[in-house]
């Protein structure tokens, strides 16, 4: 392989992160690398942004949170938000600034969704949490203040696997309101590491072979699970989005998917971000070329519901 591009900001932080002389994430226990990543994400992404309204709710035992930049919405589209973190990190804290952004940036209202973790639950725990939140947000709870006429599934990494899980699901057996649009962010799709990508990117790169499979493990290494293996799934003929980044070795399975969704009949725009390194979604400060990548992303995500 030739040497990839890499824009200057992602040399620096890569740079950075190697002469820091901090373990690898998949070599600490689960509660220390938890309290790593949490520091860490304070530290690289932007500070949230005041909305109109930022209320906590829950769907049964599953924590959620709902942004609007609007104290009152009409019937419209909602954003359903599921987060990154391997199945393993994140909250509704992880993506907290991130979410305010897209509410605000997309004046739509967005329902991020705090689904468990491994290990301490498993998969199918997520696959299942991801379906119930979409299916009762579907049904037009009057704890959400407005009445969803259809949801956008969205999110970033293994949120992206969930984004794309929700739309598969529903399409196979329909909710009360339909999945509008996908907007999946360098998705995990659960297809092994057998691609170009992991083998060029799955070194110096942020994100590891060897955190990947860490990921697995905790997991439960389902790969025959159409849940977890997406490109086993059924492919549904739902617009989407999807947003990879050049250097990051889910790259080739998330093409491979844009390309199942077209032969489905989808409407798919496909996006790119050349230079760049995954999970930049939520380290803006750190990376402040990937605003500009949100940006595109989102307007990108408003043109497809549009359409």
């Amino acid at each position: 392989m030739t040497k990839p591009y890499v824009r200057p900001d992602v040399a620096a932080f890569l740079d950075a992160g190697q002469e820091s002389g901090a373990p690898p994430i998949n070599e600490l226990p689960v509660p220390e690398a938890r309290a790593a990543i949490r520091t860490m994400g304070q530290a690289l992404d932007l500070p949230p942004e005041p909305l109109a309204v930022v209320r906590d709710l829950a769907c049964g035992s599953i924590p959620l949170r709902l942004y609007d930049a609007r104290e009152t919405r009409d019937p419209g589209p909602l954003i359903l938000f599921f987060h990154g973190g391997g199945f393993v990190f994140g909250d509704l804290d992880s993506h907290d600034s991130f979410c305010r952004f897209v509410a605000q940036r997309c004046d739509l209202p967005v329902l991020a969704v705090d689904y468990r973790l491994a290990p301490e639950h498993p998969f199918p725990a997520f696959a299942q949490d991801a379906e119930e939140v979409a299916r009762w947000a579907a049904a037009g709870p009057q704890a959400l203040g407005f009445a969803p006429t259809g949801l956008v599934t969205c999110g970033d990494s293994a949120g992206g696997h969930m984004a794309i899980l929700v739309a598969q699901r529903l399409g196979a057996r329909p909710a009360d309101r339909p999945v509008l649009a996908q907007w999946a962010i360098y998705p995990f799709l659960g297809a092994g590491h057998d691609w170009a990508s992991a083998r060029d990117f799955g070194e110096g790169y942020m994100l590891t072979r060897a955190a990947m499979d860490w990921f697995d493990g905790l997991c439960g290494k389902p790969e025959g699970d159409e849940r977890y293996n997406l490109l086993l799934g059924p492919v549904p003929p739902t617009p989407l989005l999807i947003q990879t980044a050049a250097l990051d070795p889910l790259r080739d399975p998330a093409r491979h998917y844009a390309d199942m969704a077209r032969a489905a009949g989808a409407k798919v725009v496909q996006l790119e971000a050349e230079g760049m390194i995954h999970g930049y979604v939520n380290m803006r400060a750190a990376l402040p070329s990937a605003q500009q990548d949100v940006e595109s992303l989102l307007a990108a995500g408003l043109a497809l519901l549009s359409v």
